[in-house]
């Protein structure tokens, strides 16, 4: 099935950023007294550029602070430091506290729906986020749900569900999938001629030997992977116990190896092909990727199809509350906004002077219209 992106679509509003509750000079904008420093501004609008897809394609939000880009940047840091402001000050109001167990309990979900505390790891590190920085976006989460909580009791029901799943059939179709387990041995040309030429010995090779040295090393890595391979046949059962042991891939290393079900286009060419090509309980030959050398060992397949409705009721009826909630969030967010006594300091930050300037760019250079768009969806 086409897993539904079950992810908390209420941590939106809830920024990385705990907000100062006091009142002082270098506040650009004062939400019912209480003050977003330009400083505050500055670390979250870094936050944002640093990952957003601009950064990825080499632009540099940070540059010019009055082009459309940096401006309509500027515009959405201010509005969600704002909302920000405004939920904690709701919080802070209406005594909410988070637990050690409340804590525990999300952190569990989250584990829970990754796989493995193993796989919540790999993920953080992969994205770049420390463990105590998650855990003070989870609290703020926590927060909101307990606000939003408060607000309304959000309640789906089992036929609200089913009238999902028959409209939405399509989201619950399932491709041919694979569960398998594997063993790799790293092994990737440039990165080892990356690793030797930074030696002291590789710095004095050639071109020629430089390659050689790569070739040597390539060489040895797959042996050392029919070593295991011819191990693991003499006895497949103790996959398990040599892929703890030997696999250079860490993250299923430590549950021997399971990679779990994936379907074809989740994994390179040359895995999936010897993957989806194999009878379930049957070892590989080693196989080379990108990543290195594999030994695959196939244990279960999953033909296509649509997931049961009973399967996946109980995700589609966290999806629809989660949507119901973030609705109850928002209607909230605009009543306390329209209530709010909101003052822009530093008029350069006034969201109305903003669109004035994007409004302008656009009117110099309408193809900047579509840039807007694109980046609004």
């Amino acid at each position: 099935m086409k897993k539904l992106k079950f992810f908390s679509t209420l941590v939106v509003a809830s920024m990385s950023l705990m907000l100062c509750g006091c009142v002082n000079k270098n506040a650009i904008v004062t939400v019912n007294g209480d003050a977003i420093t330009r400083s505050q501004y500055e670390k979250a609008f870094d936050a944002v550029a640093d990952n957003s897809m601009f950064a990825q394609m080499g632009i540099d939000l940070k540059k010019d602070e009055n082009s459309f880009l940096h401006l309509m940047l500027k515009e959405r840091v201010i509005n969600e430091l704002v909302i920000k402001k405004l939920i904690d000050q709701e919080v802070s109001k209406r005594k909410i506290k988070v637990s050690k167990e409340d804590m525990d309990k999300q952190l569990k979900t989250i584990i829970d729906k990754v796989g493995s505390k193993e796989k919540f790891n790999a993920l953080l590190k992969e994205n770049g986020v420390t463990t105590a920085q998650f855990k003070k976006d989870l609290a703020d989460e926590v927060k909101i749900q307990k606000l939003v909580d408060s607000l309304s009791v959000v309640s789906v029901s089992d036929k609200d569900a089913k009238k999902f799943y028959n409209e939405n059939q399509d989201k619950f179709k399932n491709p041919d999938k694979v569960r398998a387990s594997h063993i790799l041995i790293s092994a990737n040309p440039e990165e080892l001629k990356a690793k030797i030429a930074e030696t002291p010995e590789g710095k004095k090779l050639s071109a020629a030997e430089l390659d050689a040295a790569v070739k040597k090393d390539m060489a040895a890595k797959k042996a050392k992977a029919e070593e295991i391979l011819v191990e693991v046949k003499k006895n497949p059962k103790a996959f398990a116990k040599v892929a703890k042991a030997e696999s250079d891939d860490t993250v299923s290393a430590k549950m021997g190896g399971d990679l779990g079900f994936f379907a074809k286009e989740e994994m390179v060419e040359p895995f999936a092909k010897a993957a989806f090509s194999m009878k379930p309980n049957t070892l590989s030959n080693v196989i080379q990727t990108p990543y290195g050398y594999h030994i695959i060992l196939v244990t279960d397949r999953q033909k296509a199809g649509v997931e049961p409705f009973e399967n996946v009721k109980s995700e589609i009826k966290e999806f629809l509350t989660n949507q119901e909630k973030v609705k109850v969030l928002q209607q909230f967010i605009d009543t306390l906004k329209n209530n709010a006594k909101i003052e822009y300091n530093d008029p350069s930050f006034n969201p109305s002077s903003i669109q004035k300037a994007l409004r302008e760019q656009v009117k110099n250079n309408p193809a900047l219209m579509d840039s807007q768009k694109s980046a609004k969806e």
